[in-house]
């Protein structure tokens, strides 16, 4: 149901009013979104490529692209801005948010869908140039910023994380207008991989493809959670791992009071700190915010049970609580992009 003006009437809710409403209920179509748009300007990406494969999108509660299918998944939270603020209140971020991140996303899930629709991976070629897709997927990774065997398009140098997601990444960059992929991969290993989906794309652009499918994977119609069951689950993804080592770790920056001792306390620091060294940490790697705003109150209150002080002075305990960060969140969860896998 909607309001005279035509929007939905929970847009108009408080945020704990919105949390009732089951997903399924809110009514959103994908055609005519604000997602709905990029993906024409997606398509319009592909044509200018000469490739007759044209994937179609749904909305869905994530990003992915199931393996038998054409197409991909869009989050329903992109598809109005009062979700999108509900997204941001609940998990500090939206990833998809701006208009350049959708469309590398998009570009990213394309890949896997027209590698469904031509079986590419099954190409000796493919997996010379890749890896075996067959590699089990891992819950983390530990990627090396200073590789150069591979392109950058999402944030935790996610090409690194499987075969299947060094392809994906690789084509996204490969597809991106005016990227100038060879200028900026000049002298770069990942050079060859770029080569490699230029040929391969000139060598399929104009042939149908193997498979076609309209079918959806979990649409939106079909998810009766509320939005606060859904919300309580993602917030606990991020959340389900708290490294053993924490605690040895923290006491490598933080240290235990001497007797008279009236240094700050290290608890009342990081929780004066906390919003900076969200942002600056998310900013230089990638990592989920909310994950790390998790590990940071889990470091608060290490820090409080502990009675930890701050042996340094401010700006030097800055520097070392976010190296301590990144470091810690790694741990708990490093670039884990459920959004992304497939």
């Amino acid at each position: 149901m909607s309001d005279a003006d035509g929007s939905p009437r929970w847009a108009r809710l408080s945020d704990a009013r919105l949390l009732e409403w089951r997903i399924c209920d809110l009514g959103l179509r994908f055609v005519g979104s604000p997602p709905a748009r990029l993906f024409d300007e997606l398509l319009r990406e592909l044509r200018a490529r000469g490739l007759v494969f044209k994937p179609y999108a749904w909305l869905s509660t994530e990003w992915f692209t199931p393996d038998h299918l054409t197409g991909f998944a869009v989050p329903f939270y992109l598809a109005h801005p009062r979700l999108a603020r509900l997204e941001r209140a609940q998990m500090l971020q939206v990833e998809g948010g701006t208009r350049d991140e959708c469309l590398k996303i998009m570009r990213h899930e394309t890949a896997h869908a027209i590698d469904n629709a031509y079986g590419l991976r099954r190409r000796k070629s493919w997996r010379q140039t890749f890896g075996p897709p067959s590699l089990a997927y891992r819950a983390s990774y530990a990627p090396d910023p200073t590789s150069r065997e591979h392109v950058l398009n999402l944030d935790h140098w996610y090409s690194q994380s499987h075969p299947l997601e060094d392809w994906a990444e690789t084509f996204a960059v490969w597809l991106r207008p005016h990227g100038g992929w060879r200028a900026r991969y000049a002298g770069w290993p990942a050079l060859r991989k770029l080569e490699f989906v230029d040929a391969l794309m000139a060598e399929v652009r104009a042939v149908p493809p193997r498979l076609r499918t309209r079918a959806q994977e979990e649409p939106l119609g079909s998810v009766d959670l509320t939005l606060g069951e859904y919300y309580e689950r993602k917030r606990a993804y991020y959340s389900e791992d708290t490294s053993p080592a924490l605690d040895g770790q923290l006491r490598r920056v933080f240290t235990a009071p001497a007797p008279g001792e009236r240094r700050p306390r290290a608890a009342a620091f990081l929780r004066r700190e906390r919003p900076a060294l969200v942002r600056s940490v998310a900013t230089a790697t990638g990592q989920h915010s909310y994950l790390l705003d998790h590990v940071v109150r889990e470091m608060i209150a290490r820090c409080k049970g502990g009675d930890l002080r701050v042996p340094m002075a401010p700006a030097e305990a800055r520097v070392s609580a976010a190296i301590l960060l990144t470091s810690l969140s790694s741990q708990f969860l490093y670039g884990a992009h459920p959004h992304y896998h497939r």
